[in-house]
């Protein structure tokens, strides 16, 4: 039986693009790749079960942009009563890319509404009261993305244009593609925006391929006046907004490149009568959490993982040889049994057997770890042609997981770099982990598939290929553009305003905005402010801080610190300092950015805090342990 990375739902209109960045791979080994393959399978038969591709069901025209708009939060405009004002603040977030997504999937939505003689749905633009109550269903349908934009965003077009002109000034040189010159991962600017700008200045002719594990191009995300963050800097309120934000922007982007994406349900699957092997991640961790709060990631992976850090990583041929299908179906058996009792005796574990053990936890999951949904959208990467728009992909996929799934794909990603870094003794270098991994991934039991014939190599290559990208640039991977933390606030600043729309609303909402701006750009002109930053678990009094335009986090923290050593105040607890040569140490304490436009944000060192000040002036500032550190109180 053939298996293989299912059929890629995006038809990419560069195919000699994808053809010569696979053919570039011809001389990478896909032993790997095949002969994990034939392991599932006997592993499969050997049980009994049937062992296949994830299957995708493809949808009717209207029913996925239907679900497109609840996914996206947008669910009220394909109602006739439902709450408007949740719509428009989120609306009001979007950038003109992201407007005309939106309008493609709601001018899709009701057409297919119409054909099927059902009640007509509302359209975006009656919401807002600007269009002609006169005009025809057929102009409607007529109406341009564009014209959406002007009718949503008018109170927003000077900043629009602000955002446009920065990215059509941004240097594009480097689309033609130096290998080994380190390159600029602009997340300043809507990936959707900046490739909108290189499709405009035909630079995505010039694309850059793979061609072998020694010449991955370097990425650089440069850091602008309010820092970089990171995945878990957020607050859990605010990182529930990044999945729709991010899943607009992902749409709006593949429209841009010219790809259609289509998320796909897979059918529901039994649920094993387990504790640990096919258990859904949600109810691992639950079970996990009863034992130890705040657990993020299944204790039986990190269990797995921690047992192949200690004594696998220099074995030779790890993860790539296979153990006994026997001892390791034994095994299962006992760690289902003794696991939570800690009598599982993991030192006499063979390690050929706890890595066969771990792709087989990662396989038996009763949904695919990166999802059934997207698990098509992450095999389609592979037909973007420019590795740069791939890997803004696979970030906005990424962030659109649910919390669970992206925890555990982080701890795995995490542990197969320690594999790669190994790799003199190890003989794994990134494309064998990537080869043996990429079939554990991408294939799923019980989900059968149809592959093209003769697109197999190509699909098998390029999920491996996917899942390099994934090891290799993971840290990038796990960012948070700085594009979406603007638009959580935008959102937050929106909320808390709670506008009362009425007949007047949009002329209400505008001189709101025009006030609010004024007086943003009157605390911009501030060269100085003085602010109080808080340590309330570590002093009882509050530290004063001057800002000024080079004022950073990292140093608030140091004066934080030589306060603490010269200055006698009243500490609460100085056990919480660790120590180094004599000196409190600052690099395990963190700053804080709470309230205001935002939930709570853990601000990069190196954010330079008067920018933040004017963006969130109604927020405070407080002082914490890092949680990283062991915490002594």
């Amino acid at each position: 039986m053939s298996q293989l990375p299912p059929k890629s739902p995006l038809a990419s209109p560069v195919s000699e693009g994808t053809n010569s960045r696979v053919e570039s791979l011809d001389n990478l080994s896909m032993d790997s790749f095949w002969l994990e393959v034939e392991n599932i399978k006997q592993s499969a038969e050997a049980e009994q079960e049937e062992c296949s591709l994830a299957d995708v069901k493809t949808q009717e025209e209207g029913e996925a942009e239907a679900e497109w708009l609840q996914d996206a939060g947008l669910s009220d405009l394909l109602g006739d009563r439902a709450s408007e004002n949740d719509n428009i603040v989120l609306l009001s977030t979007l950038t003109k890319t992201q407007a005309a997504a939106v309008q493609r999937r709601l001018d899709t939505y009701s057409r297919s509404r119409r054909r099927k003689n059902k009640h007509p749905v509302r359209d975006v633009r009656d919401i807002f009261g600007v269009a002609n109550s006169e005009e025809t269903a057929a102009e409607k349908e007529e109406s341009s993305p564009d014209q959406l934009w002007h009718n949503l965003r008018t109170s927003n077009v000077q900043n629009c244009k602000k955002e446009v002109f920065k990215a059509e000034t941004q240097d594009y040189s480097c689309t033609v593609r130096n290998p080994g010159k380190e390159e600029v991962f602009n997340m300043d600017i809507a990936y959707s925006e900046q490739a909108a700008v290189l499709l405009k200045g035909s630079f995505l002719s010039e694309s850059r391929r793979l061609k072998d594990g020694n010449a991955l191009t370097k990425f650089k995300i440069p850091k602008g006046r309010l820092g970089m963050t990171r995945i878990g800097d957020l607050s859990a309120q605010d990182m529930k907004k990044i999945p729709t934000l991010a899943l607009i922007e992902l749409t709006a982007l593949c429209d841009v490149l010219g790809f259609e994406l289509k998320r796909n349900k897979a059918a529901k699957l039994k649920t094993a009568e387990k504790r640990l092997f096919g258990v859904p991640l949600n109810t691992l961790l639950e079970n996990d959490q009863k034992l130890l709060p705040n657990t993020k990631v299944p204790l039986l992976l990190q269990a797995l993982l921690s047992c192949l850090e200690k004594r696998g990583l220099e074995t030779e041929g790890i993860l790539r040889v296979s153990g006994s299908q026997t001892r390791i179906k034994s095994l299962e058996q006992k760690l289902e049994r003794d696991f939570y009792t800690g009598l599982f005796r993991w030192d006499e574990v063979h390690q050929n057997d706890v890595s066969g053990l771990l792709k087989r936890f990662i396989r038996e999951l009763p949904a695919p770890l990166l999802t059934a949904e997207y698990l098509p959208a992450f095999a389609a990467v592979q037909n973007i042609p420019d590795l740069k728009q791939r890997l803004q992909a696979l970030n906005l996929l990424i962030l659109i997981l649910p919390e669970p799934n992206r925890n555990t794909l982080k701890a795995l990603l995490e542990f197969l770099s320690k594999v790669v870094a190994r790799e003199n003794n190890n003989k794994m270098n990134l494309w064998n982990v990537s080869t043996v991994m990429a079939p554990n991934l991408f294939m799923h039991k019980g989900l059968p598939n149809k592959i093209p014939e003769g697109k197999e190599k190509q699909l098998a290559e390029g999920a491996a290929d996917v899942v390099r990208m994934m090891i290799h640039y993971q840290d990038l991977l796990w960012t948070v553009s700085s594009f979406l933390v603007a638009q959580v606030r935008k959102l937050n600043e929106s909320n808390s305003k709670r506008y009362q729309f009425c007949d007047k609303r949009i002329k209400n909402l505008l001189r709101k905005i025009h006030a609010d701006k004024d007086k943003v750009e009157k605390n911009q002109a501030e060269p100085s402010k003085i602010v109080k930053v808080h340590a309330s678990l570590l002093l009882k009094d509050s530290l004063e801080v001057h800002l000024n335009n080079a004022t950073r986090v990292a140093d608030v923290l140091r004066q934080f610190q030589k306060n603490l050593c010269q200055n006698g105040w009243n500490i609460v607890n100085t056990v919480n300092l660790l120590k180094c040569n004599n000196s409190m140490e600052c690099t395990n304490l963190l700053l804080y950015e709470v309230g205001g436009n935002i939930g709570e944000h853990c601000l990069d060192p190196d954010t330079y805090l008067l920018d933040l000040y004017h963006i969130n002036p109604h927020a405070e500032w407080i002082i914490k342990q890092n949680p990283s550190y062991p915490r002594m109180f």
